[in-house]
């Protein structure tokens, strides 16, 4: 009986750390610097024409986490919307306004300057804007990213 516990121990511990095997985990060849001027940013389609964006780490059409910057031009609206999963996102420099609903009211959101962050839930409807200067941003987020608009009409994929 002893013999059968000490197994079922020994798998209980086990079962954690050979599950986190299987997690996707971030990789780099080797260290990398970023700076505004040296990355290449493109043109980003999932978002109102004027974004860009720049991929840092990862691949945000495959699964796993991956890290890019974000580009937006200023009084720059990206109507209510939702993502599959959880981002974290960094003001790097400029202003980003921030509101959670359907409909997008400056009013009930909140600016967030260079150095703020905020983490958005999986699902939660929320619309971004930029005030009178360009703005960058960092995303952490998880692959394969997406973007549902609240409006069909806002898609710019349509």
């Amino acid at each position: 009986m002893k013999y059968m516990l000490s197994i079922a121990i020994v798998f209980a511990l086990a079962g954690p750390a050979l599950a986190e095997d299987k997690i996707s985990r971030m990789h780099a060849d080797s260290m990398q610097s970023f700076t505004p001027e040296t990355v290449q940013w493109k043109d980003e389609p999932i978002l109102p024409k004027g974004a860009k964006s720049a991929i840092l780490v990862g691949d945000p059409t495959k699964a796993g986490v991956f890290i890019a910057w974000l580009k937006f031009p200023k009084n720059y609206p990206i109507p209510p919307h939702t993502h599959p999963f959880t981002e974290v996102v960094t003001v790097l420099s400029g202003k980003l306004g921030n509101g959670m609903g359907n409909v997008l009211d400056k009013k009930k959101g909140e600016i967030l300057k260079a150095g703020s962050s905020f983490v958005l839930p999986t699902g939660h409807t929320h619309y971004v804007w930029t005030t009178d200067e360009e703005t960058i941003v960092e995303l952490i987020a998880t692959g394969p990213w997406a973007i549902t608009y609240t409006n069909p009409k806002d898609d710019p994929r349509h």
